[in-house]
């Protein structure tokens, strides 16, 4: 982190208090390495079920809502909106994929798990690269 001064960091955990707790520490090293955190993604969200009746419903393995706190804790540690960029939910298929090197978006783009990791690359692009938040190394050239 040290060599890569005014980064941009996506800090990822998982659902359960444990991993929040140790997400929420690698936002706050990455803010004192002078790199600003521009989002949050939970994976292993949640693992899609289908009834004996076919409705579906999610199965939160893990717990849930680690990654919402790791959102709203570096808000407010910050002071600047640190959104939840996506839940990315258990998939057989992308663990399938990345093993083989393929990339999900591409094998199986309806997969639920494709379909939230696009969105948030869509998010992540149409963000502006303003310098609010990034420290500019300004030193004053006399003090009074």
């Amino acid at each position: 982190g040290q060599h890569l001064p005014g980064a941009e960091v996506v800090v990822v955990t998982t659902p359960q208090e444990a991993a929040a707790e140790v997400a929420e520490r690698a936002g706050t090293m990455a803010s004192m390495m002078h790199q600003r955190v521009v989002g949050v993604i939970e994976n292993m969200s949640y693992l899609t079920v289908v009834d004996s009746d076919g409705t579906e419903k999610r199965v939160e393995v893990f717990g849930s809502g680690g990654g919402q706190r790791v959102a709203e804790t570096l808000s407010s540690r910050f002071g600047y909106d640190v959104p939840m960029l996506g839940q990315v939910p258990l998939d057989t298929s992308l663990r399938e994929g990345g093993d083989a090197g393929k990339p999900i978006v591409e094998s199986d783009p309806t997969a639920p798990s494709a379909v939230v990791l696009r969105d948030v690359a869509q998010r992540l692009a149409g963000r502006g690269r303003g310098l609010a938040g990034m420290q500019l190394g300004l030193t004053p050239a006399n003090k009074l």
